[in-house]
Order: structure tokens, then sequence, then C-alpha cells
């Protein structure tokens, strides 16, 4: 009877470049995330405007990242609580819903902004990603 011989060397190599990638991954992520947040606040603003009162609510738009035991995250949107300006034309301290202006009211027109930022956005974001995974597992 013949022998059946496997050989598993490569599939212990790939399982310790994936523990070498799990220990990198978390701290290479934030700055593909950071920089995807960036360019996705960036967008929303040219998108929005800066005419009016959509200027002031353009001013509001930010992002916030972090930088997890197993990633990042970054929440990227309009900061309810930030003032811009002063005297009549600075923000009021509530912008009301802000999801006005990204889906309209009845009385008025929707302006979508951050959606389509996100949307443009995501291709470029899962390439850098992919080329951080693909770096940290030596490939």
């Amino acid at each position: 009877m013949d022998e059946l011989r496997i050989d598993t060397s490569d599939v212990g190599k790939l399982a310790a470049q994936i523990d070498q990638a799990v220990t990198i991954l978390p701290r290479e992520i934030r700055p593909v995330v950071q920089k995807g947040a960036l360019n996705i606040k960036q967008d929303a603003k040219k998108r929005i405007g800066y005419g009016g009162h959509a200027g002031q609510y353009a001013a509001t738009i930010g992002y916030e990242s972090e930088e997890t035991r197993t990633g990042a995250w970054a929440e990227i949107g309009p900061d309810k609580e930030k003032q811009v300006g002063g005297g009549k034309h600075r923000t009021p301290g509530n912008l009301g819903t802000l999801l006005e202006y990204e889906y309209g009211t009845p009385w008025s027109a929707p302006k979508p902004h951050l959606g389509p930022a996100l949307e443009a956005e995501a291709p470029k974001f899962e390439k850098a990603l992919e080329a951080v995974m693909l770096k940290a597992l030596g490939l």
C-alpha cells in the first residue's frame, strides 16, 4: 500500500505570519482610518458648501478616531456642541436635527454630503486597508 505524506510546513509559516500581523495591525490600521475620515470630512464640507447657514454647519463637520486593541474606528459628522463664529453669525448651540441637511424635510430639499463622501472614499479606503494587511502578513 502506498503511503500518503502531507507537507504542512507552509501552514505553520502562515500561522506565524498571521500571529505577527495580529500584533502589528491595530497600530498600522489607525493611520488608514484617520486618512479616510479626514478625506470624508473634507469632501462632505465641499459638498455642503460654505454659504449662509449651511456654511456655519459645514464648519461643525469633523471626526474623531481611536485605536483599539483590535483595530481602529472613526466617527465623522457634525458636532452639535461646536460653536463657530461670533455674534449673529455663529452657529447656534443646537443645530436641530442635523439630518435635515442630508435628507431634507417637507420644507427643504436634501443636500446629500456625508453619504456621498463616504461612498467616494470607500474604494480608496479598502485599497489602503488591503495594502496594510498584505504588508503585515509579509505578502
